[in-house]
């Protein structure tokens, strides 16, 4: 596997390798030994899957305490996926990366604990899995609206589908602010 370290400390895009021949494919997606040479040491205990049609954008999702680090992939279809630092102390804080991830190139994303997550589906429908290293703690749940003025992300659907929760989160500077 190739690790791709990004411009924000700690967030990583991983190429797994892949084993394929006339039958198809087989990679590993995790393996404890393999992340850990690469200082990835995260204990995950928890995996989620969601399926979402085109435009079906989800976040930007954080957790204000039990923070969730997450390793991202898609097993069908595409998303453009991306991280926002939202660790106060860092050199990054409010910075974000992006990154697509599709059933064709198999990338995973590893956004750790700080941030917050979101991905719009940019093909037909998409099957999304991700691994958590913290237990989903609905009363801890929060966000940042999708299309913040801040951030400034260059999403590329501008007609989304959003629920109804995700509509009305606070912008990055109310995050700031609390």
């Amino acid at each position: 596997m190739t690790v791709i370290e990004t411009a924000i400390q700690d967030l990583v895009i991983i190429e797994p390798t892949i084993h394929g021949d006339n039958r198809g494919y087989f990679l590993e997606t995790y393996n404890a030994r393999d992340y850990s040479q690469h200082g990835l040491t995260m204990t995950f205990v928890q995996d989620n899957e969601s399926s979402s049609k085109r435009g079906v954008l989800r976040g930007l999702h954080f957790q204000t305490a039990n923070a969730q680090g997450k390793l991202v992939r898609v097993v069908k279809g595409e998303i453009f996926d991306v991280a926002v630092d939202l660790r106060k102390d860092s050199a990054t804080f409010g910075q974000w990366e992006s990154v697509m991830l599709c059933e064709n190139n198999k990338k995973l994303f590893y956004i750790p604990e700080g941030f917050a997550h979101g991905f719009v589906v940019t093909s037909d429908t998409a099957v999304v899995q991700y691994k958590c290293t913290n237990y989903y703690s609905p009363q801890f749940e929060s966000g940042i609206i999708w299309n913040d003025p801040t951030l400034n992300i260059p999403w590329p659907i501008f007609n989304v589908c959003l629920s109804e929760k995700d509509k009305h989160h606070q912008t990055f500077n109310e995050f700031i602010s609390s």
